[in-house]
């Protein structure tokens, strides 16, 4: 119907002698030639897509069913018991989007005729019962405990773990009103509103239809990137560091119905804040090596599709990998997770909950600091309490696969929440910087900069002056939330533009991405996408010595130990002492030979690997969405009828002349 109504206009235009001025979007601008009448016809919507993921038994998320774009009719749902008479695109708002996808999953009859859906987002969000797209317990099979039914996320629906064989959209802000323009109110007579989309999946194209078949046949990535790692002070790479490590770990990634709307800023972005900050304040510390511990800090991206990060991380330690060069997961001592802390300011001060692995001494010595450090914030109010014992264990969280892999790993995730999620918009694309409050992610940064101290401090004497100097600085925490979490001004802010060049100007988004590298050792990957370059260039910073002298770069140092940080900005960037590394991450039953990723047998001396999805993105062509009006079936008659009335009258008329005109020629 589309390539009808441009070639009509082609023909048009081709018989028409004077320039035509657009009439549908009220512009005045003159129609000069077929993609300016093609652009006054058709209107591009801005929007976020949801899209089509695989894993080793099968598909979720959401493409076009075949090869071809789909056009049909804009229906608004007024009401959860709308029926469908023929195939038609679904205009819904956030709130119905819940009710809305049950219904599809359940009822056949009624998803049969749904061809797509836009997803109007609200200008003012109601849902005190909240909205997640993720399961009660996410990631379950991957718990190292027994009670896989209990329920960490309340709100969680499932609706993003499920299959649709048709495009869903969410528009965009500046789309609204657009949309609302064209579509209002119809009588039988009226225009129909069409949307037009294009969501065609390469695995869709070739019926490979889970990840290894995909792979297989190159029309799918695995879902990954880079995790990064630093150590304060800086050690010695060239040999296995010898104190015991406290290993203080965050995660970046979050996960969303909406790919390109993952902001994820509660949850975990929040406490990678916190963790930033308590680095930034410790950085400022004098003599840290005369601790007893070595400070290590990780953050890691895929924790949301199996626990890529983590689990690769634990990986490369075992393999000795040069990505991890001077650590050894033997003198990992304690592990302090920092999970979602931007929602637990109260009326009495700040209260976080420590879900503990296990009740080793280890775990108990980590309990022990954040208490002390708690009492060390005096006035500040910042308390801590042990998570409920009635919880089954602890949370969804990168610290499962450290018990996964050693079950006697002494550890705890310290988040704003006891025995359910505090955050009741857990992996959706409303999890935006409205959802968190700074001053919470500043009270989490300066109690786990103390207890971090504290811990590292070991069973010397603790020098009390040194840890009433650690404060955070809340301005950073600001400004990182402003960088990480927030449109404007997003990673164009200052304190990016100080290390990298973004290469996405857009609205941030901590989705994994796909892994679009070759594996390797080397500390220069070819593809790292902007938060993992920011996270790297920030930690080197924040946990750098300098030399005497430094040199300026654009890429190597000279001496061995050095990084170049900020070689992407104006002027070059500067040498370094640091120990900060990337680390691959993807899953670890994945193998990259002869340019072909392969899915590996599971390794049965490791339970996660059993329970590993595997999960890739299908490639695409384009992706896009817009809007047409075609004529109502009333209208079509009408014009018919007319048409029929001018070619009769004409004939009749010519009939006339022509009679006319031989009595005249006879008189003559």
């Amino acid at each position: 119907m589309a390539r009808v109504r441009v070639f009509l206009a082609v023909l048009f235009l081709l018989f028409t002698s004077s320039p035509v001025h657009g009439a549908d979007n009220g512009s005045d601008s003159v129609l000069e030639s077929v993609p300016d009448l093609e652009k006054a016809m058709y209107l591009n919507l801005k929007s976020y897509p949801c899209v089509r993921l695989l894993n080793l038994s099968g598909e979720i998320g959401c493409s076009n069913p075949g090869n071809d774009k789909i056009s049909a009719p804009i229906v608004r749902l007024k009401s959860g018991t709308i029926r469908l008479a023929r195939p038609s695109t679904v205009l819904l708002q956030e709130e119905q989007m819940r009710d809305f996808f049950l219904r599809v999953s359940g009822d056949l009859e009624f998803s049969k005729n749904v061809a797509g859906v836009l997803v109007e987002p609200s200008e003012t969000v109601n849902m005190s019962s909240g909205f997640s797209p993720a399961d009660k317990f996410p990631q379950s099979a991957f718990a190292p405990y027994s009670n896989t039914s209990y329920e960490w996320n309340l709100p969680g629906s499932g609706i993003m773990w499920n299959k649709y064989d048709f495009p869903v959209f969410l528009l965009a802000e500046e789309s609204i009103s657009t949309l609302k323009e064209i579509v209002g109110e119809r009588n039988e007579a009226s225009p129909e509103n069409v949307a037009e989309f294009d969501l065609v999946m390469q695995t869709t194209k070739l019926g490979t239809h889970d990840s290894e078949t995909c792979l297989k046949e190159q029309t799918c990535l695995p879902l990954g990137g880079y995790s990064v790692w630093s150590s304060l002070p800086p050690i010695n790479i060239s040999s296995t560091v010898t104190k015991p490590i406290v290993f203080a770990v965050a995660s970046f990634d979050s996960a969303s119905f909406f790919r390109d709307r993952s902001l994820g800023a509660d949850s975990p972005i929040s406490g990678l804040i916190a963790l930033l900050t308590a680095v930034d304040a410790l950085s400022h510390v004098n003599h840290l090596k005369n601790l007893k511990k070595q400070l290590v800090f990780a953050v890691l991206t895929g924790e949301a599709w199996g626990y890529l990060g983590s689990r690769q991380f634990l990986q490369e330690l075992d393999l000795g990998s040069d990505s991890i060069r001077g650590l050894s997961s033997s003198m990992i001592e304690q592990i302090v997770e920092i999970g979602s802390v931007g929602q637990s300011l109260g009326k009495g001060g700040t209260l976080f909950y420590a879900h503990a692995g296990g009740e080793s001494s280890g775990t108990k010595v980590i309990l022990k600091a954040l208490e002390d450090a708690s009492e060390s914030l005096g006035s500040d109010n910042v308390k801590v309490k042990k998570a409920s014992s009635m919880n089954p264990g602890i949370p969804p969280s990168s610290l499962m696969a450290f018990l996964r892999k050693n079950t006697s790993a002494s550890g705890i995730v310290l988040g704003d929440f006891d025995s359910a999620f505090s955050n009741k918009f857990y992996h959706s694309h409303l999890d935006n910087a409205s959802n968190i409050k700074t001053s919470s992610v500043a009270a989490a940064a300066a109690l786990v900069a103390r207890a971090l101290y504290i811990i590292a401090n070991g069973d010397a004497t603790l020098d009390l002056m040194a840890l009433n100097d650690i404060k955070v600085n809340v301005s950073l925490v600001e400004e990182l939330v402003g960088c990480l979490v927030t449109c404007e001004p997003g990673l164009s802010c200052e304190l990016v533009g100080r290390y990298i060049s973004p290469s996405n100007a857009d609205c941030p988004s901590h989705y994994v991405g796909v892994f679009q590298d070759t594996p390797s050792a080397s500390q220069k990957p070819s593809y790292v996408d902007d938060t993992s370059r920011f996270l790297w260039n920030f930690l080197a910073d924040m946990t750098s010595a300098t030399r005497d002298g430094t040199d300026s770069c654009t890429g190597d140092c000279s001496n061995v130990g050095d990084v170049c940080i900020g070689s992407e900005t104006e002027g070059g960037g500067k040498c370094v002492i640091s120990t900060t590394r990337y680390v691959p991450a993807y899953s670890t039953r994945l193998k990259y030979e002869n340019n072909i990723w392969h899915v590996l047998p599971a390794n049965p001396s490791d339970p996660m690997e059993s329970v590993d999805p595997v999960w890739t993105e299908s490639y695409w062509n384009t992706i896009g969405l817009r809007v047409y009006k075609v004529e109502s079936p009333l209208y079509d008659r009408l014009v018919l009828a007319g048409g029929v009335f001018v070619t009769f009258a004409s004939y009749l008329a010519v009939v006339i002349a022509r009679t006319q005109l031989a009595k005249v020629v006879k008189r003559d």
